[in-house]
């Protein structure tokens, strides 16, 4: 309910002319308030001055606002600015003055306090004017930094759409081969992978839209996936999946994980070697998370197939990494003459 409330009040503030409704209502109870508990004026007097001083002033504040800040500030050129300022003060104080006093002719009095108070109106016109020029620096700041965030926001979420599409397609073309090549085999293997991949793949569809899912849907995606390289494998490659923790409520970025696992299976493996082993091993503890991923690969492989030129899978994961947990991981690939291990420390998002 705060966060609603704090979004209306952020969308009022950013409509100008309810903005400029509040400052010229504050400044005329302002006005008011001083005039009639201090100077003691009667209050249909009092209101009637304030009408006059603040059509002065705010044909003063937006000449000041959308003429002299956009040419002379804006431009940097800070003496003109405050010399004009000072000019536009020195115009609309006389004015006031005198438009008052004209209108106090009932009030002989009040003419002789309105000419007495001259010299000290000059303060609080500066004061206003120079309030209206701060208030338009800060909007227009704000509203620099909102429009940035916005193009950020919407850059990287354009971007992680992207990747995302790529990885999708990606696993499914791998998996697509595997299952051709078993069906020209005419393999009793091949239903099954097609049940599985049904079911990984209504996971991709309907579950991964969104930018955050339950790490408890990943890991099982995992498991599925893994279930499905070892009826595809068979007895070729020797494949661990651990899990330590507790595994709840933890929200994370879909598919983080599993180009990671892909990669074993088509860069690590292939046709080199004709026994390997794929060991995973995945810690939770609470938002902390710590992926091991070790596999087997031939000691001299095609330039092609080398881990290091892993494909988009790989290329994709560490960018997403990047735009979803900037400074929240750590990432240490090491690739040895037998073996590629991959080390994943993830910061989760409370």
């Amino acid at each position: 309910m705060s966060g609603d409330i704090k979004q209306r009040l952020l969308r009022l503030a950013s409509n100008r002319a309810i903005r400029h409704s509040l400052f010229w209502v504050a400044l005329f109870l302002l006005y008011s308030v001083v005039e009639v508990f201090v100077t003691r004026q009667p209050f249909i007097y009092t209101v009637s001055n304030n009408v006059v001083r603040l059509i002065l002033l705010g044909m003063a504040v937006y000449y000041n606002v959308y003429r002299l800040i956009p040419k002379y500030l804006a431009d940097k050129r800070f003496f003109w600015y405050l010399g004009f300022l000072l000019l536009t003060v020195f115009i609309v104080t006389p004015l006031e003055v005198f438009f008052i006093y004209a209108k106090s002719g009932n009030y002989p009095e009040m003419q002789v306090q309105v000419l007495e108070n001259l010299n000290w109106q000059f303060l609080p016109n500066f004061f206003v004017l120079s309030t209206s020029t701060v208030v338009k620096i800060t909007v227009d700041w704000y509203t620099n930094i909102r429009e940035k965030q916005e193009l950020v926001t919407e850059t990287m979420q354009s971007e992680l759409r992207f990747l995302k599409s790529q990885i999708n397609p990606h696993f499914l073309f791998n998996t697509l081969n595997s299952l051709y090549a078993l069906t020209l085999k005419k393999s009793d293997l091949a239903p099954d992978i097609v049940l599985k991949l049904s079911e990984m793949m209504r996971y991709m569809l309907y579950e991964c839209n969104e930018k955050w899912v339950p790490l408890s849907k990943e890991v099982n995606y995992i498991a599925n996936y893994l279930e499905l390289e070892r009826i595809r494998q068979g007895n070729r490659v020797d494949i661990s999946y651990e899990v330590d923790g507790l595994v709840s409520n933890q929200k994370i970025a879909p598919l983080m994980f599993i180009p990671f696992i892909e990669n074993c299976f088509k860069h690590g493996l292939g046709s080199q070697i004709s026994r390997g082993f794929v060991k995973i091993h995945l810690d939770v503890r609470g938002n902390q998370i710590d992926l091991r991923i070790e596999n087997s690969k031939a000691e001299t492989m095609p330039k092609q197939l080398h881990p290091r030129s892993g494909g988009i899978g790989l290329v994709n994961v560490r960018r997403r990494l990047d735009l979803l947990y900037p400074n929240n991981y750590k990432l240490n690939v090491e690739d040895a003459p037998t073996t590629y291990t991959v080390n994943l420390h993830l910061q989760l998002e409370d």
